[in-house]
């Protein structure tokens, strides 16, 4: 723990100045302790993103394909920052993380929430010579390297809900936003952003159960930097192989993490919702659901494990 007084002598700040930074820091969600006679603490030790250090943990062949690794302090959600980007032109394969999200997105508009130190918040702009029909399945596609990342940094359990969750235990882990621009026969472009929970504080409410890499990792927590350095390679990786041979080249692996497969389920489409058993994915990635006799699929919906 270091005294108020001792940050504000090296600072040079006011005790008081400290205690509103500090409080400032708190409302972000950063971990900050107070420690009766002692000062402030973190709860846990927190990395800062730093681009350098995470370019120094990229392979030679990656370092020079990902030139543009940002890194902010606060944006309103990476994705908008990159799509923002993606219009004035910003190059292939541009980065985008931030410490703190204003704004952060899901899926169909849901707030992703955002404490300070506590997760990665991760997008990455990947230009397309041809039109958006081709990307039908880039979710899933991503969902893969993701869960992959993770195990490379020591997760175990990983599962994958369609269309965009990972998960460890039924609880989710982190989330994929993929969100496409540009001409729809072609040149387009998709922001692909990623969302995981590193550390969560035990009393976040996040809406809906849910799980961080501390709990679930193999050995010790790894780096948030190696974490950060990790996803690209991987996701890189993927988009190499998706622009070269679509989603089915991820069929497979996406096969054997499938955490809906076999269960039961309720899917909540624009006709109503609808209870059925899950029975993996199509050629597209489309979700195929049994529904009694009948086989359907879906290509956008809510789905829920229902209770066996």
């Amino acid at each position: 723990a270091v005294s108020g007084s001792d940050l504000a002598a090296r600072l040079g700040l006011t005790r008081t100045a400290v205690w509103k930074q500090i409080r400032g820091l708190r409302a972000l969600g950063a971990p900050v302790d107070a420690v009766a006679g002692l000062g402030y603490r973190l709860a846990w030790p927190c990395e800062a993103l730093d681009a350098g250090a995470i370019r120094a943990l990229l392979d030679p062949a990656l370092r020079r394909r990902l030139r543009n690794i940002a890194v902010h302090w606060q944006v309103d959600s990476t994705n908008t920052e990159l799509l923002r980007g993606a219009a004035a032109g910003a190059r292939d394969l541009s980065v985008c993380l931030a410490e703190v999200q204003s704004a952060g997105r899901g899926r169909r508009g849901r707030t992703w929430i955002s404490p300070l130190g506590a997760n990665v918040y991760f997008s990455l702009l990947k230009r397309f010579d041809g039109g958006m029909g081709p990307l039908s399945g880039l979710s899933l596609a991503a969902g893969v390297a993701l869960a992959q990342a993770l195990e490379d940094c020591g997760a175990a359990g990983i599962g994958l809900k369609w269309p965009n969750d990972v998960v460890a235990d039924g609880r989710k882990l982190a989330g994929i936003l993929v969100e496409a621009g540009g001409e729809f026969l072609g040149p387009c472009f998709a922001v692909i952003g990623i969302g995981i929970n590193l550390r969560l504080p035990d009393d976040l409410d996040t809406g809906q159960p849910a799980t961080d890499l501390a709990r679930i990792c193999v050995g010790a927590m790894p780096p948030r930097n190696r974490v950060v350095a990790r996803v690209a390679t991987r996701l890189v990786e993927a988009l190499d192989r998706f622009v070269a041979d679509g989603f089915g080249a991820f069929a497979n692996a996406y096969a054997a993490r499938d955490a809906l497969a076999g269960r039961p389920v309720r899917v909540q489409a624009t006709d109503g919702a609808h209870d059925g058993i899950a029975e993996g994915v199509d050629e597209r990635g489309a979700l195929r659901v049994r529904h009694g006799a009948t086989l359907a699929v879906y290509d956008s919906a809510d789905v829920s494990v229902r209770a066996a």
